[in-house]
């Protein structure tokens, strides 16, 4: 009888996790496919911390195929500084994902996605957030588009990692719209930690679980 040995299975060079992807049998070329779970995990943490990275080799480690790999980038090109930051992130998906460029309907853009998707890593949040004041103006709570979101992510349609930015631990910013954003992005993160499974800080490249599970 053939036994499948999930420790030793590598798909273009990254080690498959227990219970989730393509396992292949140790006897063969035999393939058997599992759904993954549903579930969403938060990745927060500070400038360079390394979250892009670690929801990235997450991804990878667990399907195999494009098509498998969703990557929703919120960012907007609006200047020099983020027109580099956008194609050093596209180089380092290269083709492993099907990218959706969305700045502001992320909750549509997870509905949306295809049916062979099977983990969606939806970078970055505090972007996304920072698109919103920039094309709405301060909310007088929060944004709509918020709500919309978080109601799809109690019921999401694959398992969904969540790139978010932590920008309460500095200093008070000077002006209004800076304190406003930074009272949002807090605010935000709460919500979306409360949703999620998992909530895990990167701290110089490290994963700490603050809840669940580090993947």
């Amino acid at each position: 009888m053939a036994t499948i040995d999930t420790k030793k299975t590598l798909v273009k060079g990254y080690p498959l996790r227990p219970a989730k992807g393509t396992m292949v049998s140790t006897a063969g070329s035999m393939k058997i496919h599992t759904k993954i779970k549903s579930e969403v995990t938060l990745v927060i943490g500070g400038g360079r911390s390394g979250k892009s990275s670690y929801a990235q080799d997450y991804a990878l480690s667990v399907c195999d195929g494009t098509q498998a790999r969703a990557y929703i980038a919120t960012a907007e090109p609006i200047d020099d500084e983020m027109k580099a930051r956008i194609a050093t992130h596209q180089r380092d998906r290269a083709d492993r994902f099907i990218t959706i460029e969305e700045p502001l309907d992320i909750a549509r853009t997870i509905q949306e996605l295809p049916p062979s998707v099977e983990v969606c890593i939806v970078d970055c949040l505090t972007v996304w957030l920072g698109n919103l004041l920039h094309h709405r103006g301060i909310p007088e709570k929060r944004f709509p588009e918020e709500d919309a979101l978080y109601e799809v992510l109690r019921h999401p349609p694959c398992e969904i990692l969540l790139i978010t930015n932590e920008t309460g631990l500095g200093l008070i910013p000077a002006d209004a719209e800076s304190r406003a954003f930074r009272d949002l992005s807090g605010w935000m993160n709460q919500e979306l930690a409360e949703i999620a499974g998992n909530v895990i800080v990167m701290v110089a490249g490290l994963p700490l679980a603050l809840k669940g599970k580090i993947l």
